[in-house]
């Protein structure tokens, strides 16, 4: 494995900051698939904690600022994310970029909660409304044996610091609301974090048929609820 690898610089990055980490049921991930990994979100570093626990490279969809904010862009690319475009393409974009990966048997990451745990730093133990893009990528995708996993980031201690005014950030993406408001974006670093498996959810042949007309919305639906609530479940076990 290359030294400057997404994978190593993630570990590297995490043993630098003296990070404990606890992973559980490591079995449940699939080793031979194109996997969607699927998870709660709070921290910048919830997309190198997931590569290191799940010792895979993962392709992150990242928010759209993150790769317009000097510095910021270069540590990204280095982790292999790619930034979503601005509202009127981010969804084909996104779309496109994602299958690409998944067709050559890679781990696309996502976090359905968007920007507003990263701002509003809820308790811990809380988790936002779930969008439903991740669902639509996966019953939409062309990929053979295709997993979403679910994966709950527990957090056991942590420590928060102010990094940039909100309003700083609104100059490199105008269309994100949060980022109009008074305040600043917080830093929330991890001294000591579960990392909880949940267990893969097969898309099968059967359930891309019913992605179709009234049906699609009924199985969009189904698949993002059991997403959050299973990584629900596995936020509230871990961070008790």
């Amino acid at each position: 494995m290359a030294s400057d690898s997404p994978l190593q610089i993630s570990r590297l990055l995490l043993s630098s900051l003296g990070m404990q980490t606890y992973l559980y049921h490591r079995d449940r991930v699939p080793q031979d698939s194109a996997i969607l990994v699927v998870s709660n979100h709070r921290s910048f570093l919830d997309a190198p904690l997931l590569m290191s626990a799940i010792d895979r490279p993962i392709r992150f969809a990242c928010h759209h600022y993150m790769g317009q904010v000097p510095v910021m862009r270069e540590i990204v690319a280095k982790l292999g994310c790619f930034p979503l475009e601005v509202p009127e393409q981010r969804q084909q974009s996104f779309f496109h970029q994602a299958i690409q990966l998944l067709r050559t048997q890679q781990a696309v990451g996502v976090f359905p909660e968007g920007t507003q745990p990263m701002i509003n730093s809820p308790d811990r133990t809380e988790m936002g409304d779930f969008q439903r893009g991740f669902a639509h990528l996966a019953l939409k995708a062309p990929v053979q044996n295709l997993a979403v996993l679910p994966v709950a980031i527990a957090v056991q201690s942590e420590t928060k610091t102010s990094a940039v005014p909100l309003k700083l950030l609104s100059f490199f993406d105008p269309s994100e609301p949060l980022f109009h408001q008074e305040g600043w974006h917080p830093l929330v670093m991890y001294q000591r974090v579960n990392v909880l498996v949940g267990r893969p959810f097969w898309i099968t042949p059967s359930q891309r048929q019913q992605y179709q007309g009234k049906q699609a919305r009924t199985i969009v639906g189904d698949l993002t609820t059991h997403c959050h609530d299973n990584i629900q479940d596995l936020l509230k076990q871990g961070c008790y």
